[in-house]
């Protein structure tokens, strides 16, 4: 049997599994301990289930999955609302050193596919479908190129790849949280005293300016600003396409927040709702989030060749090694920078919301990191897509 969900339903479903997710962090230390994202719990515990389901033959569930792109557009519409050209100077060259690091980690992700398939005994192509592609690529890439592999003689290219990275979306939201956790702990980079002193400054607010920043009609206000990005995003997205650049969906309503942000930030006609756009994207995120692992179909992983896992096994241990040896050091071996390497995990194995969420397990927990939320969105947004794009072509010529 088969059930369809429309648009709402599947929303709903997602956030109550958000729910369950933050429900289950509460209850298991575990969980919390290592900064393991609510929507992740929830979703793949609800993902499992439903996959004994389909195993079992009970039922499948097919989701109108309309809203996932609108949250995700929305999410990142509200970080480009945090872009402040006065601190994005401060950090241009921690820009430049992240870009130049997943310039690296794509080129050791393609050409480790190669070489483990060579040692394996199998097609170069294969190797390919769990390189760049799928890990730094995710879901959107695996798409593009997939079709492309299939015309140079790579059966089922599309569904390997996407598989790929539903393994890489799940696997760098588990293992992103974590790490940054024994970074922060190992090298003593928290202050718990410090944190403290924060907290009792931040109840010392009182309760009339928190009515004043958070009330109904800046709530409104923010969204209103949010759909106006969004909507103007559009026309800079079709714009970027008909000169030929492939270009996440959400870039063009960054790129209009950024300009709104800014210049709301030089002239007093224009009063933007920062703290309220941040708490909505904060909600846009985790439904993003929510919707995303619901529709998992973990059970295509079980269909995987043994060399294909082999070849997933070692993406693994590369992401792991680079972001905790490489990452961490580069970016300067402090706090900003084990949060940078929680989120290394999220883009470099699946997809930027899900380093938006490692980040966001991690800073709930030791306190905020405006340079690792500044430029994530900003690496993984504008530069990887455009990065990935060429290094793949020039593997996919090599190899053809």
């Amino acid at each position: 049997m088969s059930v369809s969900l429309n648009m709402f339903m599947t929303l709903a479903v997602a956030v109550i599994v958000l729910l369950i997710g933050a429900w289950l962090r509460k209850k298991i230390k575990l969980l919390d301990k290592f900064c393991i994202p609510a929507p992740v719990v929830g979703g793949l515990l609800y993902a499992l289930v439903m996959t004994v389901f389909h195993v079992f033959g009970v039922f499948d569930v097919e989701y109108d999955d309309t809203l996932k792109d609108v949250c995700m557009v929305a999410f990142f519409t509200t970080v480009g609302f945090q872009v402040d050209f006065k601190a994005l100077k401060k950090g241009g060259k921690s820009l430049i050193l992240l870009t130049v690091l997943v310039l690296v980690l794509i080129i050791a992700q393609n050409g480790l596919s190669l070489g483990v398939s060579a040692i394996i005994g199998v097609d170069g192509l294969l190797g390919l479908c769990t390189g760049s592609i799928p890990m730094v690529g995710g879901h959107g890439t695996a798409g593009a190129f997939g079709p492309i592999l299939e015309d140079f003689g790579m059966k089922s290219a599309t569904t390997i790849c996407t598989a790929a990275a539903t393994f890489g979306l799940v696997t760098g939201s588990l293992i992103g949280g974590p790490l940054g956790n024994n970074l922060i702990k190992r090298h003593k980079l928290y202050d718990p005293n410090k944190k403290a002193d924060e907290n009792v400054a931040e109840t010392q607010v009182t309760t009339t300016e928190t009515e004043e920043t958070f009330s109904a009609t800046r709530f409104a206000k923010a969204i209103y600003q949010i759909a106006i990005a969004m909507g103007l995003g559009t026309i800079i997205s079709w714009a970027l396409s008909k000169a030929g650049l492939t270009l996440p969906m959400y870039i063009g309503g960054m790129i209009i927040a950024v300009i709104m942000r800014n210049v709301g930030d030089r002239t007093t006609k224009v009063d933007i709702a920062s703290k309220e756009i941040g708490a909505i994207g904060e909600v846009a995120l985790s439904m993003f989030l929510g919707i995303a692992m619901i529709t998992l179909k973990l059970w295509q992983l079980a269909d995987l060749a043994v060399p294909f896992l082999i070849l997933l096994a070692c993406q693994t241990v590369l992401m792991i090694v680079f972001a905790y040896f490489v990452v961490f050091n580069v970016m300067g071996r402090d706090y900003d920078a084990a949060v940078l390497t929680s989120g290394m995990c999220g883009f470099g194995m699946g997809a930027t919301p899900n380093a938006m969420a490692n980040m966001q397990a991690i800073t709930r927990k030791y306190g905020p990191s405006i340079k690792a939320f500044l430029i994530v969105p900003i690496v993984g947004g504008m530069f990887v897509d455009f990065i990935n794009s060429m290094v793949i072509t020039v593997f996919i010529n090599f190899l053809t």
